[in-house]
């Protein structure tokens, strides 16, 4: 199976059942490819029958084939529970050109989804920005997953017009709210409005409530690299206009390039310290980068886990 790796080669495709599995087949090729073992992406529909249990789930027709016993494996049965948090706030509509930050977590999101269906894990999806907006239970079963394909759809064909981010209210109630033990990755730019000192207190405290409630947290920390972290715009004045609030301001990128990375740096370096002391994995995702590391980072931790 050819790998997707332009965007090109991603927008051309009709619905995100296809994207889905043309990233995740593509990405397990590679990894049969590659020196990479011990990953459990052999699927199956079916487990090896165990003495002592129950005859009557057998696939005998598997049996006449194999001369082996197979039970087969029913929507119910799953190894972990999964949520995966979408953030939505205006922000994530950058850029407005090409691929978004929102768009390129929706396919992201979709293959992560095909790859827990197919390894059996429930999964539940939440869309968030000041808040909760929608939060579905998790299951493993196919009606859920094309359920939750078609609110991905729908949060990608409607942005949110200047919608602010409170990511520590939102972390805060995914603690509580769902399952012990689960494991919760968030989608985000990882930016609000104005990431004061406080804020991002607030941000650690809640990254510290989810691991105190036995949940394993990725955090994908989705970012145009270009012009977001590297700032590299056209040598001339240009206008910017923040997303979320509206508020305006024209300069020229070479006179704040510095102190903007400087900022932005400090506090990057102060959430990879408090992710690394938290045991939350922090992955950078450039959005121009594709979604092999992602898929990888997720097997990685699955595999600490399970």
């Amino acid at each position: 199976m050819a790998q997707l790796n332009t965007n090109q080669d991603i927008r051309q495709l009709a619905n995100l059942e296809l994207l889905a599995r043309q990233v995740v087949e593509g990405f397990i090729t590679g990894l049969h490819q590659s020196p990479f073992h011990g990953f459990s992406v052999e699927f199956a529909e079916h487990r090896l029958y165990n003495n002592g249990e129950s005859v009557k789930n057998i696939d005998w027709k598997l049996f006449a084939k194999t001369d082996k016993l197979f039970v087969k494996q029913f929507e119910e049965e799953t190894n972990l529970r999964c949520y995966l948090l979408l953030d939505t706030s205006s922000s994530m509509n950058y850029p407005q050109k090409g691929m978004s930050k929102l768009q390129f977590s929706v396919y992201a999101i979709a293959s992560l989804m095909y790859l827990f269906k197919k390894q059996r894990d429930a999964f539940g999806l939440g869309l968030f920005s000041e808040g909760i907006d929608w939060l579905s239970a998790a299951r493993s079963t196919s009606t859920h997953l094309f359920y939750l394909f078609a609110e991905l759809e729908n949060a990608y064909h409607q942005p949110k017009s200047n919608a602010p981010t409170n990511l520590s209210n939102v972390i805060h109630h995914i603690a509580e709210e769902v399952h012990q033990r689960s494991m919760i990755i968030i989608f985000s730019d990882m930016l609000e409005n104005s990431m004061s000192a406080e804020k991002t207190q607030a941000l650690f405290a809640a990254l510290q409530h989810l691991r105190y409630n036995k949940h394993e947290v990725i955090i994908f920390n989705v970012n145009d690299r270009q012009h977001e972290v590297d700032f590299k715009f056209d040598n001339r004045p240009h206008h910017f206009i923040d997303m979320e609030s509206g508020e305006e301001v024209k300069v020229h990128p070479s006179r704040v390039r510095e102190s903007y990375q400087s900022a932005l740096q400090q506090y990057r370096h102060e959430l990879e310290l408090k992710c690394a002391q938290y045991q939350v994995e922090l992955v950078d995702a450039n959005l121009h980068d594709g979604y092999n590391n992602l898929l990888r980072a997720y097997l990685v931790k699955r595999n600490k886990v399970i």
